[in-house]
């Protein structure tokens, strides 16, 4: 089964001191090596900063866009997991692990794998 680990933090990288930055750098990089052996790592990365994104809404067939998400909230969405384990005991225990979770939080959320979503996104099953 795949879950999607949704990191948050109060801080990203950018907005760490510098060595408190590598140090967690290498704390990533620790932990990812450790799910790709153990074969829990799908897929990951990091996102740049919120001032860096822009945010689509279609109403009534119009587009607009506005910079960033300006949530009502300090904890800002600073990367991801998508890791397999057995169910979701399994991946708390991973995400646990996630050095995010040791500053913010971490939202463990089960991917859908359903054949009627496997279809409208097209996608076969093995």
């Amino acid at each position: 089964m795949k879950f999607l680990c949704l990191i948050r933090a109060e801080k990203v990288m950018e907005q760490m001191p510098e060595a408190a930055a590598a140090k967690h750098f290498e704390d990533y990089r620790a932990f990812t090596a450790a799910i790709r052996q153990s074969g829990q790592f799908v897929a990951c990365n990091r996102l740049l900063p919120p001032d860096a994104a822009t945010t689509v809404r279609v109403r009534e067939g119009k587009v607009s866009t506005t910079d960033g998400p300006y949530a009502e909230t300090k904890e800002q969405l600073g990367g991801y997991y998508v890791i397999e384990a057995r169910g979701m005991e399994e991946a708390i225990q991973v995400a646990a692990r996630i050095p995010g979770a040791w500053l913010g939080s971490v939202e463990v959320r089960p991917i859908a794998e359903d054949d009627q979503t496997l279809r409208a996104l097209g996608f076969q099953r093995d």
